[in-house]
């Protein structure tokens, strides 16, 4: 397939390439209790932070016209922050939802032309961003995530994330 139909997308999907195989690499082996753990912090667990990044995903590809969603998309919809006393999906349904969405997204990322790219998005009052401006961000949020998640690992004690 071709990288994209759009010059401005190429970058982008390069990026999307690359950080679709380290979800899966970033949540290698970690259990479902440790995906819950805090740490006695307020920070957002592995459990919250591979959900947030499933749904951005889905989310994405909704602004896309694809009519779907994640198993968690209750936990997640409408950008909700993590929840006390919740009990968050296993990192096997998380990586379920990425195996869907991922392969729908990228080839609707690389189907963008210039023209699509400047659409307007409505992001609350008074405040706007281009089709292109949300796609970028998404990208960069998902490599924060990714890195939280990596950062995470090594404090439960697992080995840093592997790249291939």
């Amino acid at each position: 397939m071709e990288n994209s139909k759009s010059a401005q997308m190429i970058g982008i999907v390069a990026m999307y390439d690359l950080q679709t195989p380290f979800f899966q690499f970033v949540t290698e082996n970690i259990t479902d209790e440790d995906a819950q753990k805090r740490l006695d912090t307020k920070a957002n667990h592995v459990g919250w932070l591979a959900g947030a990044l499933v749904e951005q995903r889905f989310d994405l590809a909704r602004q896309l016209g694809y009519d779907g969603h994640q198993q968690a998309n209750d936990l997640f919809s409408d950008y909700k922050g993590i929840q006390d006393d919740v009990q968050y999906p296993s990192i096997a349904s998380y990586q379920e939802d990425w195996n869907k969405i991922s392969p729908i997204l990228r080839e609707s990322l690389g189907n963008l032309t210039d023209e699509e790219l400047q659409r307007r998005i409505d992001m609350g009052p008074e405040f706007s961003m281009s089709l292109y401006e949300v796609i970028t961000f998404t990208m960069y949020r998902e490599a924060n995530i990714i890195g939280q998640i990596a950062l995470w690992r090594r404090l439960l004690g697992y080995p840093g994330m592997r790249y291939m």
